[in-house]
């Protein structure tokens, strides 16, 4: 494929768009990444990040090294904090208004742009004559996320991208894992890591997690999406996507020389005209979690076909005109969050029945469309029943077209005051807990009226994913009077993560708890033929409770 007008417009751009940070570019300033050491030829080890993050540490004051998490090989996955002044804990951050923001590298080991890029931005950060953001943000970077799947590197891994040659890691993590789809059951010492040391820690007001896609032939250098799932707040979805989003999209390529779009691929290569579409809106994934939880989620997916030090820029560029906004807007930011977890503390208090969680939803079109300049394609047919094979030509159409990526609710149920679990498993209430949930023990025995839900289906994917065989239930939910004993669970909805709650404890979410097995030994009893009932209880109204904080 020929070099592409966005392409040279973007190489062109790259000194002025690092010069304001550098004075001389970022190759001229020790350390060096191996990236830029290289000339863009390798990509850096776990022991290379860790010794370019030493020599930082001795020519600034304005970083401190935390452990995110041991990895399953036993390596300390850093968490870099940039911060002037460093805060001695987050705890210090409640008296001030400074805002925390995470940026996510290297998630999957195979996609090492936004390694190099992060470390290349806290060096340019950190030795300015002024270190820039500080005044206003606290900056954690986690450069290696998946720091047992990076250092395996091959050659071999991911041929279909050009660079850099001496190869990248591996998808996944030390025990096997896909990382960006464990946010829901935390069965990796990183996702766990991420929940307890940084969400749960530092309680960051937006998460930026930098991938390298494998989809569509485009000139654009960058494409991006956010917090999808229709269950968080409307006015963050809302904010990110029709404001936000927006605007750095045009910094990054005002200021800073970079052509992005929004995430996604043709819904069909041989009609491209039927649109464009995003992803999936199940939290399983990372940035769609982390709108569960009320916060902001921006995901960075660099354009794969680009060379290796395109690529990496591209995602430094982006980077920085995200920092750009977050430090122009941080007081609407915070705003935003404040009101989003008060709203949903009042939801769960006295829940109307207008107040519904979303079960089923459908991608639709943005109000306004979207423009990508793609490369025309070939279709290669194969064998009956196998996907077709596209090839790229160096021929570019623009396209206007609708853009699918605003995930709306077509069924929900009514949003419950509290959730009552009727059973001491204490792996289900060890999970709840990992996630940061506030979960409470019935000092008394109460009996109440609560929604019942009775099965009347029961599916299990054949093909096991992650390592688990995936569930979907079918039923209604019944009205009933039950009495329930002291030392009952239950996890009231009228909490900041709240949406959460529902997520993973409602039967028929489509991401929840009993999709990924938590529950199957009381839904599938050993020696019955009959489907069991779902330990877990709707409580509609609000009812006066004796209860206590399960520590």
């Amino acid at each position: 494929m020929r070099t592409l007008k966005y392409l040279s417009l973007f190489l062109g751009l790259i000194s002025s768009a690092i010069l304001p940070v550098t004075g001389q570019g970022a190759a001229a300033r020790e350390p060096l990444t191996v990236a830029e050491a290289s000339q863009y030829k390798a990509t850096s080890r776990y022991s290379d990040i860790m010794a370019f993050i030493k020599k930082l540490e001795q020519q600034s004051r304005y970083i401190r090294v935390e452990t995110l998490c041991t990895s399953a090989e036993g390596k300390a996955v850093p968490l870099i904090v940039l911060g002037n002044p460093l805060p001695a804990a987050p705890e210090a951050l409640r008296r001030e208004k400074r805002g925390v923001i995470y940026i996510q590298a290297n998630i999957h080991a195979g996609e090492v742009e936004g390694k190099e890029a992060s470390l290349m931005l806290a060096r340019d950060i950190l030795l300015a004559e002024k270190p820039l953001y500080l005044d206003r943000l606290i900056i954690l970077i986690a450069p290696i996320f998946n720091a047992d799947g990076n250092d395996k590197i091959r050659p071999e891994n991911r041929p279909h991208q050009p660079g850099p040659e001496q190869g990248v890691g591996v998808r996944h993590n030390g025990q096997n894992l896909d990382l960006n789809r464990d946010s829901i059951k935390l069965e990796s010492p990183e996702l766990r890591g991420l929940v307890k040391n940084v969400l749960l820690r530092w309680d960051p007001l937006l998460l930026v997690d930098c991938h390298t896609t494998n989809g569509a032939y485009h000139q654009e250098v960058v494409t991006y999406s956010w917090g999808l799932n229709p269950n968080g707040d409307s006015a963050i979805i809302e904010y990110q996507r029709d404001k936000m989003m927006p605007e750095i999209e045009a910094s990054l390529e005002n200021k800073y020389g970079t052509p992005a779009l929004g995430y996604g691929g043709f819904r069909d290569y041989r009609t491209p005209e039927n649109g464009w579409a995003t992803f999936e809106p199940q939290p399983r994934y990372v940035t769609n979690y982390i709108g569960l939880r009320n916060r902001l989620s921006i995901l960075d997916e660099n354009y794969v076909y680009a060379d290796f030090k395109t690529r990496i820029m591209g995602n430094y560029n982006f980077l920085r005109a995200v920092l750009d906004y977050c430090h122009a807007h941080l007081d609407e930011i915070a705003a935003l969050v404040s009101m989003a977890d008060k709203k949903t503390i009042l939801k769960g208090s006295k829940p109307s029945a207008q107040d519904v969680f979303s079960v089923e939803f459908e991608a639709r079109p943005l109000k306004n469309p979207i423009t990508i300049h793609a490369c025309e394609v070939e279709i290669i047919e194969q064998a009956p029943g196998q996907r077709p094979r596209v090839r790229p030509t160096d021929r570019v159409k623009i396209y206007t077209l609708p853009y699918f990526s605003d995930y709306v609710g077509t069924r929900s149920v009514r949003f419950p005051h509290a959730y009552i679990i009727d059973t001491p498993d204490p792996d289900i209430i060890a999970k709840l807990l990992q996630h940061g949930l506030v979960v409470e023990k019935l000092k008394a025995a109460a009996t109440l009226e609560v929604e019942t839900f009775k099965l009347r289906e029961f599916k299990s994917m054949e093909r096991p994913f992650q390592g688990h065989h995936l569930n979907q239930v079918k039923g209604v939910y019944v009205k009933e009077i039950k009495e329930f004993a002291a030392g009952t669970y239950m996890v009231p909805a009228g909490q900041p993560l709240g949406n959460l709650a529902a997520s993973l404890l409602e039967p028929e979410s489509d991401d929840g708890l009993i999709v990924w097995n938590f529950f199957d030994r009381y839904l599938v009893p050993q020696w019955s033929r009959e489907l069991g009932i779902y330990p877990v209880y709707r409580l509609l109204e609000p009812a006066s409770l004796v209860r206590e904080a399960v520590k």
